[in-house]
């Protein structure tokens, strides 16, 4: 399969031993009920496998809709997919799952979503610091709390629960060009991803730390940057005054390939069974991220 014939949100890249394993939610179900998500594979981000299924939905489980952002984070020497589900009866939420190897099968790992049980969550991505304490970062949804937030939560070494109340990071409104979502006054806070810039001449210097996230502006669904200068995930964070990715595009993640390049993945148009994968050029210039025309 080539990209364009691949319909998936929120797309993310895992390179690994030689090859590239793409992850993403299924855009024919995304919207309605859910029973597995998938990885696509390659050895040259040009030609794709056909979708392999990594995660059947398991007899008794407690989710059966909107199964979306699934991220896979090699950690430990294990493969763990960060995944939102959703049931009716239920509060959205980040469950975190395992696996041996990245093309699957995953399992259960933590008991239940790691995000709070009464709040719609959604996007739960893993960072860990320097001093290897591991955090989910998600988002805390607008349709509960009108002005979306993006939250941390320190995570035990296993990766199995939450051992520390979520802190809010900050709020879709303090971003200078999201806009009213939905009738309003809603803001929209969406897939974050932490990136860290490294200093080459000095591995302990404190560079800014990097978190994509998208929202809504004049011309759509985009992207931007926000920027802890501290270096720590508690920032305090400070966000571009203009997208890095502005219109109909977004859900970001950032991977380097084997040659040493590095490629911006986000998903456009945002338009129902239209979302494509693309990957962009992208490249480190003065603590700051610049794009590349799409390849």
């Amino acid at each position: 399969m080539k990209l364009h014939e691949i319909n998936i949100r929120d797309p993310f890249v895992l390179p690994y031993q030689g090859k590239y394993y793409m992850y993403g939610t299924r855009g024919p179900t995304c919207w309605g009920e859910c029973d597995g998500f998938d990885v696509y594979i390659s050895e040259d981000l040009v030609n794709w496998s056909d979708p392999i299924e990594v995660f059947h939905k398991p007899e008794g489980f407690w989710a059966d809709r909107n199964y979306w952002a699934p991220e896979v984070h090699l950690y430990k020497g294990k493969f763990y997919a960060f995944i939102s589900f959703k049931s009716i009866a239920r509060c959205r939420g980040t469950q975190i799952l395992i696996s041996d190897k990245p093309e699957g099968p995953f399992q259960l790992h933590s008991d239940g979503p790691v995000t709070p049980s009464d709040w719609e969550c959604l996007d739960g991505t893993l960072y860990v610091d320097k001093e290897d304490q591991p955090y989910m970062i998600f988002c805390h949804e607008w349709v509960q709390v009108a002005d979306g937030e993006i939250c941390a939560v320190k995570l035990s070494p296993d990766l199995k629960e939450a051992i520390s109340q979520p802190v809010i990071l900050f709020k879709a409104s303090d971003l200078q060009w999201t806009r009213e979502i939905k009738g309003g006054p809603n803001y929209c806070t969406d897939g974050p991803y932490i990136y860290y810039l490294e200093d080459e001449n000095d591995p302990n210097a404190t560079n800014p730390l990097l978190m994509l996230w998208s929202s809504f502006g004049d011309q759509g669904y985009g992207l931007t940057i926000a920027r802890s200068h501290s270096g720590d995930i508690t920032g305090p964070w400070e966000h571009d005054p203009m997208p890095l990715y502005e219109k109909d595009g977004g859900h970001g993640m950032i991977f380097k390939t084997f040659e040493g390049q590095l490629y911006l993945a986000l998903h456009t148009p945002n338009e129902p069974l239209k979302e494509r994968p693309i990957f962009i050029p992208i490249i480190e210039k003065d603590d700051d991220l610049v794009l590349a025309a799409p390849s």
